[in-house]
């Protein structure tokens, strides 16, 4: 009785064990995140940082880690420390707060895992507008002096539109500045001879709207004491493209002359790719000239994947003073895909016009072989009558033979002897060399088997046409596979049997339109797809 009650208690206590443990492995693992407010709003520029930890287990017993969602710049250490400084452009004045989605991961030692999503705000900051170093303005006397700001040198990095503000105490008399940036001045005799003794500065402000921050601008103004060279303005202003084959670049040239606009003599550009034609600079007038160019598909050989290409524009003027604009391009190797669609078109077309004669063939084979079938019908009828009758005339042979003696009798080739007894007859008809002897078994399944590879023929060929009818879906990987399949299924088990002409050549041409009347989808190149 005691043995029995130490069982009891052995087993109850092993189920105590046992339930106690099923329920601390099923505790899910659950993610303490910040309580404070707006613990996940950080403006661009900012840096956000917080402590993950995890509900009733030891800090050093989990390893955290960050999800596919990842932004670039976001750390997050294994003891669940995470830190991100988001960086500008991510949100904007249209939408001013954007969320970002960001998946912790937590791991335990004895593997455990859980994951929780954690959406970050970002708020929009507005950049004040940046201006960089201003080309000097060269001023001349008794003359209309115009300078632009550069957008170039003067932008906003949050694409903001800019405004100029002239600050009245530093705008010279005579001066004006206008609220795009064009600054005019015609000089008097005695401010030409102060700014040619002393360089002078006007002060402006640049404001971005519709946030209203300002940078305070500086313009050094200097007199024109010598010949100075052109000015060469690009627009788009880049000094690198990237481009593919057969991808066009068009650049616009603006000269300018603190001398004048006719003082411009030659504009061109030299090129370290002799392939570059002189014929893509093209001139609109003496001071605007247009730069098309299109590398064709053979522009980068293989097996390279991309070429270089520095080019360099230069102005002249009448003094020979030069400027210079250097370009690099970086040409990628590219496939011409007209050329690879019009590849597989071929082999599309190829495959239904072999198989559209192949239709042909069987279908000028079918109607032979009814024709051979309806006279060997016909031949054994009456090679049946001929026997039937032998049997009731090789009594009488002798009278027949004696009365058949003459030439013209003997000649029409149906002469009856009787030798032992038995009747022999001799038929010069068609059916008795052609068709008698022929097994119309062998000629029917010869049929059934013709008709039904064309119809199979048909039925493949009108959703080989369909299905491919498109370029996008001959690019497709599935074409190739599919391709050497209906190739395969054109394969005849019979071709012996059914004796085809292996030199045999359609009376009919394959045309586009033959091929459609066949294969009803089938569409060729020119077609709109």
């Amino acid at each position: 009785m005691n043995r029995t009650a130490g069982i009891l208690v052995w087993l109850l206590f092993s189920f105590i064990i046992d339930s106690s443990y099923a329920q601390d492995s099923s505790k899910s693992l659950q993610l303490l995140l910040p309580t404070q407010t707006n613990w996940n709003v950080v403006p661009e520029g900012g840096t956000i940082r917080f402590d993950l930890n995890v509900a009733g287990i030891a800090q050093d017993s989990v390893t955290f880690s960050l999800g596919s969602d990842k932004q670039e710049g976001m750390e997050l250490d294994s003891t669940g420390h995470f830190r991100w400084t988001p960086g500008f452009g991510l949100a904007d004045r249209l939408q001013t707060a954007k969320v970002y989605p960001v998946t912790f991961d937590v791991h335990t030692r004895q593997g455990q895992t859980a994951s929780h999503t954690v959406e970050i705000k970002i708020l929009d900051v507005n950049r004040p507008p940046v201006i960089s170093e201003l080309r000097p303005f060269y001023v001349s006397y008794r003359t209309q002096n115009t300078y632009k700001m550069d957008s170039q040198v003067v932008h906003d990095d949050d694409g903001d539109p800019l405004v100029f503000i002239p600050i009245a105490d530093q705008m010279p008399e005579g001066s004006k500045l206008s609220s795009q940036g064009e600054l005019t001045w015609t000089l008097s005799q005695n401010q030409f001879n102060k700014v040619r003794q002393t360089p002078q500065y006007i002060e402006f402000w640049v404001e971005d709207q519709p946030a209203k921050t300002r940078t305070k601008g500086r313009l050094k103004v200097e007199a024109t004491q010598m010949d100075l060279p052109p000015d060469i303005t690009v627009i788009p202003g880049e000094k690198h493209y990237k481009l593919k084959e057969n991808a066009t670049v068009n650049l616009k040239f603006y000269l300018s002359d603190q001398n004048g606009e006719d003082d411009v003599e030659t504009f061109d550009f030299l090129s370290d790719n002799q392939e570059i034609p002189k014929t893509a600079l093209i001139k609109n007038t003496n001071n605007q000239y247009e730069f098309i160019w299109q590398p064709g598909y053979e522009f980068v050989k293989d097996p390279y994947d991309s070429l270089g290409v520095q080019i360099t524009f230069y102005v002249l003027d009448k003094a020979k003073n030069r400027a210079e604009r250097r370009i690099t391009f970086t040409v990628l190797n590219t496939v011409n895909e007209a050329e690879k669609d019009r590849y597989y078109y071929v082999q599309y077309r190829q495959l239904l016009v072999q198989a559209w004669g192949l239709i042909e063939q069987l279908s000028e084979k079918e109607e032979q072989l009814k024709h051979d079938y309806k006279k060997a019908k016909g031949g054994k009828r009456n090679r049946s009558v001929a026997n039937a009758s032998l049997g009731a005339v090789t009594g009488v042979t002798p009278a027949v033979t004696g009365a058949s003696t003459s030439p013209t009798t003997q000649s029409s080739g149906r002469i009856v002897s009787a030798v032992g007894g038995t009747a022999v007859l001799t038929m010069g008809t068609l059916e008795a060399t052609e068709v008698i002897g022929k097994s119309m078994k062998d000629l029917l399944d010869r049929y059934n088997y013709v008709l039904g590879k064309r119809s199979e023929l048909q039925n493949k060929g009108d959703v080989f046409a369909r299905e491919f009818a498109l370029k996008s879906a001959r690019r497709s990987g599935d074409f190739i596979k599919k391709l050497d399949d209906f190739r395969n299924s054109m394969s005849l088990s019979g071709l012996v049997a059914l004796e085809l002409d292996a030199n045999w050549q359609s009376r009919k041409q394959a045309t586009d339109k033959a091929l459609k009347r066949t294969f009803k989808d089938f569409t060729s190149l020119e077609e709109t797809q």
